[in-house]
């Protein structure tokens, strides 16, 4: 796949990209400062994304051994819009290739993809707070702010709780 801007090639990532992708988002984590709580590792990008059931994309352009850029992605669905769309994980582009319009043209490869795959009408991300550059990017390219929305996770010892409630709390209510 190579964007009309002439930027790419493109491909879609295969289980024997694996370790690629995850020397992409090692490398995402660590421009971000969160490389010391990084636990992503090839086998579970393998296991994850191109197992009996898939639950991400992954572009990627540069060379096969050593991309340098990415786009993780996966369907979304929007009850408000009512419609599928698809959400970006993770955007990465190597200092060495940034200035070339590679993240623009990737999130256009990711919508072009989405829209062909599951009908995907809008792109949907977050952005790190301290991340002023790339808020700035997605901006100039016309991403808002959510509608009233703040991204909330729940992880570690809340999600094993969550996942092992039964129904009642202690007053047995529901």
């Amino acid at each position: 796949m190579t964007h009309a801007s002439g930027a790419g090639p493109f491909w879609l990532a295969e289980a024997s990209d694996a370790p690629a992708v995850t020397h992409c988002l090692a490398q995402l984590a660590h421009d971000l400062g969160d490389g010391e709580v990084f636990a992503s590792t090839p086998e579970a990008i393998a296991q994850h994304g191109f197992g009996t059931r898939p639950l991400f994309f992954c572009l990627l352009s540069g060379p096969r051994a050593e991309p340098t850029s990415m786009a993780l992605f996966f369907p979304h669905f929007s009850t408000t819009r009512g419609c599928p769309g698809a959400y970006v994980q993770d955007l990465w582009v190597a200092p060495s290739t940034r200035g070339q319009n590679l993240g623009q043209a990737l999130l256009s490869e990711v919508a072009r993809f989405a829209a062909k795959d599951w009908q995907a009408a809008y792109l949907a991300l977050s952005v790190h707070a301290s991340n002023g550059g790339a808020a700035r990017f997605y901006r100039r390219l016309g991403f808002e702010t959510g509608d009233g929305m703040t991204g909330l996770s729940l992880t570690g010892m809340a999600f094993d709780d969550l996942a092992r409630y039964t129904g009642r709390n202690k007053d047995g209510d529901h």
